[in-house]
């Protein structure tokens, strides 16, 4: 559970004519996760293509580029579908030739609609003018120009100009037709020349004998056309992703996997006549790999356990088999595997022809806690040589942000939260709801260790007590001691936690090395962080340090263990051994010397727990007691207690003037100020405000453990970085089988 799954290399040599009933046949077991051969071996060279790959990638290609036209989507399928492969082609084309003519016709028409938008937007500058478009042209003797500009500026540029007779503006807001008679004998575009250095923007004058109103009117028409064509090619598309999408989704997963099978040999090393492949898979199944290839490959084939991968520092394989010698020549190798003494042959002499790749990972953790691999995989997945946390960040992280929220109410509503997305969704987001599930669990139980605590209210009366005995948050005047628990249990938690951080270290260093290693490397952060703790929590100089390091064990076990601090041997003891730490740090890794004081610093880093712990306490406490008011029982110096009825209030406030109890709030329900305004103003209030303390535990709680996990934990031991194991397959949804 705390190693990934153990990886062996295989090698699968053989002679070319079985090569296709042997990709089948790795294909169907979904097993092998394929290494690259990297040409390192005279002689060998990468694999090409099956042929028929060009012709199943263009197929591929013009699935999807229909599935894209169409919008088809993976919850369009209804039906498993076994594709004919001598059927396909002729389907795919007349699928293709009728989606092919409509999204044509659509692309004609959607230009059409652009190029009237288009005339539209450039006939409204001409309808502020109030001109017929009849007007704006066709004059022998007068030139005419419509356009935006400034005015004055226009006036003033054609009468400088010398090559006008006369000049004409008549506008319609920025809008202006200018009308200009030239003189005699002028061939140039007089209002152009005149107009060189002055802003002005020409407006097309389109050539119809309507007024700009009628002419938009007579576009609007031709759009309207144009739109109703569209929404027929559009319901015709529809009709055919709804009869097609189940035979386009199966087309596209049948392609794919015989693409894969046909791409496969771009990862062999290959000769003339021969082949090998190599790659990873589960030791444990081995045997079965072997046995199916061997009853299903009829041929010369050859399958070897070349390495079986032990957890080495650098993640690489350990190699438990003799390797075999590199074969002097590649002509040797075709010669040996010409029939199934060859291929053995060619195995023997063949060896690892790949490059010394190490071995993808599987994360193998009890079901309750493989949910859990998307917290550990999101900073990354463990290496081969490491341990893999998820099975610690299983059994702390709930429980941290159990601790940190303690509420029954709101641990039921992050376990709906959870349920919900364990049913409806898939994936990251499922596990994610799987978490929140038992992150509600351990916010109920804690909540009823607090005092059975629902949405902030101490519902332990309901139960027939008259006191909690056992804990309390510590937000009372009469239980802030409690607050200082918490900060010890806190600090006791990271002292445990980060032991089992460090253990896992020494243990992988000790593994992956030595004893030295381990020793200098690992020991001597045990040695410091235990030390150092020991003696804190003992009574050398106990007059020093605060009391309360010593009194929160009594209070947290309710009396039952008296503790006075370790005694004042066990303390100096404790000093020793964090000195060893240093001494050992320094011989080892002096370099990390300067974070000798870390343990203190991390340990000191949990107390966030208790802070998140009194926050949501107290953020709950602060909306029960504006939405319902609060008293402190025993005169101010007991526990809140919150006012949910008028008639209560009333009560509360003849024990207030007689000192008995005091009164913090009045409450916006129970109030007599604010009547059914307040009664609603008040429900409001603990709505929305129970609802911003359930989002901002989340955010705070979930945060603040991951952290710890992540930062604290994991940078004891775990850096990260394995691969993901891939083996060569696919998982079929939308084809079957003859089988």
């Amino acid at each position: 559970m705390l190693r990934p799954e153990r990886m062996s290399k295989v090698s699968v040599a053989g002679s070319k004519r079985v090569l296709e009933s042997t990709i089948e046949t790795v294909h169907s077991m979904e097993l092998l996760h394929l290494s690259d051969y990297d040409e390192s071996w005279e002689g060998f060279e990468l694999g090409r293509s099956i042929e028929g790959a060009e012709s199943i990638n263009q197929k591929l290609l013009t699935v999807r580029s229909l599935e894209s036209i169409l919008g088809v989507s993976a919850e369009d399928a209804t039906e498993t579908i076994l594709i004919d492969e001598a059927e396909l082609e002729a389907e795919l084309e007349a699928v293709r030739t009728r989606v092919n003519e409509l999204d044509d016709r659509k692309g004609d028409a959607r230009n059409r609609l652009r190029e009237l938008d288009e005339q539209i937007d450039s006939i409204e500058p001409l309808a502020e003018l109030g001109i017929d478009l009849e007007l704006l042209g066709g004059y022998e003797s007068l030139e005419v120009s419509v356009g935006q500009g400034s005015r004055e500026a226009i006036e003033s540029a054609l009468a400088e100009s010398e090559a006008i007779e006369t000049f004409e503006v008549m506008s319609g807001g920025r809008t202006h037709a200018i009308f200009v008679s030239p003189i005699a004998d002028v061939e140039s575009d007089v209002i152009a020349d005149a107009l060189v250095g002055v802003e002005f923007t020409t407006v097309r004058v389109p050539d119809a004998e309507l007024s700009p109103e009628q002419y938009v009117s007579e576009l609007q028409d031709k759009k309207a056309v144009v739109e109703t064509e569209l929404e027929e090619i559009n319901a015709e598309l529809e009709s055919i992703k709804t009869e097609q999408a189940g035979f386009l989704l199966s087309a596209e997963e049948y392609l794919s996997i015989e693409a894969q099978k046909k791409q496969a040999p771009l990862s062999f090393a290959t000769t003339k006549n021969a082949f090998i492949a190599e790659g990873w898979i589960p030791t444990e199944a081995y045997d079965r790999f072997e046995s199916t290839l061997a009853e299903q490959v009829d041929g010369p084939l050859e399958i070897q356990e070349i390495k079986r991968a032990d957890h080495t520092a650098d993640g690489h394989a350990h190699v438990e088999h003799t390797e075999p010698e590199e074969p002097e020549t590649a002509e040797a190798a075709d010669q040996q595997t010409a029939d199934a003494a060859d291929a053995k042959k060619a195995r023997a002499d063949g060896g690892v022809v790949t490059t010394n790749d190490s071995p993808p990972i599987v994360q193998q953790n009890l079901g309750i806690a493989s949910p859990f691999e998307v917290l550990t995989n999101a900073v990354s997945r463990p290496k081969y040589s490491e341990f893999d946390p998820t099975l610690l960040v299983f059994l702390t992280f709930p429980l941290m942000f159990g601790f940190m929220i303690g509420d029954i109410g709101y641990g039921i509503l992050y376990f709906v939260i959870g349920y919900y997305l364990y049913r409806g969704a898939k994936g990251v987001m499922r596990d994610m709801g799987t978490i929140s599930m038992w992150a509600g669990v351990f916010t109920m139980l804690f909540g009823v260790y607090f005092g059975i605590d629902v949405f902030g209210y101490h519902a332990y009366p309901w139960f027939g007590f008259e006191s909690w005995p056992y804990a309390s948050k510590g937000l009372s005047p009469g239980a802030t001691d409690w607050a200082l628990v918490w900060l010890v249990v806190s600090a006791l938690f990271g002292v445990l936690h980060l032991n089992i951080g460090f253990s896992m270290s020494f243990v992988s260093n000790y593994q992956l090395h030595d004893f030295k290693h381990a020793l200098y490397e690992s020991a001597s952060w045990l040695l410091l962080l235990n030390g150092i703790w020991i003696w804190v929590f003992s009574q050398h100089l106990g007059d020093q340090k605060p009391q309360f390091l010593f009194e929160s064990i009594e209070t947290l076990t309710v009396g039952m263990i008296p503790f006075e601090g370790l005694p004042e041997i066990v303390g100096i003891a404790g000093l020793l051994a964090a000195g060893l730490g240093v001494v050992l740090l320094a011989i080892g890794e002096p370099i990390e010397l300067a974070e000798v004081l870390s343990p203190v610093v991390n340990v000191i880093s949990y107390a966030r727990i208790m802070a998140v712990l009194l926050a949501k306490g107290g953020m709950a406490l602060a909306v029960n007691l504006v939405a319902f008011g609060a008293y402190i029982d025993g005169g101010g110096e007991g526990s809140y207690n919150f006012i949910f009825t008028p008639s209560a209030l009333e009560t509360v406030e003849q024990q207030a003037a007689a000192g008995e109890v005091e009164l913090v709030f009045e409450g916006m329900t129970t109030s007599p100020e604010f009547t059914a305004l307040g009664i609603i103003g008040g429900i409001l209030v603990a709505i929305i405000g129970h609802i911003v303390v359930l989002l901002l535990g989340i955010t705070a709680a979930g945060i603040q453990g991951v952290r710890l996990e992540y930062v604290e934990f994991f940078s004891k031991f775990y850096e990260g970085g394995g691969r993901p194991y891939s083996p060569f397959g696919y998982d079929r949804t939308y084809t079957t089988t003859d089988d």
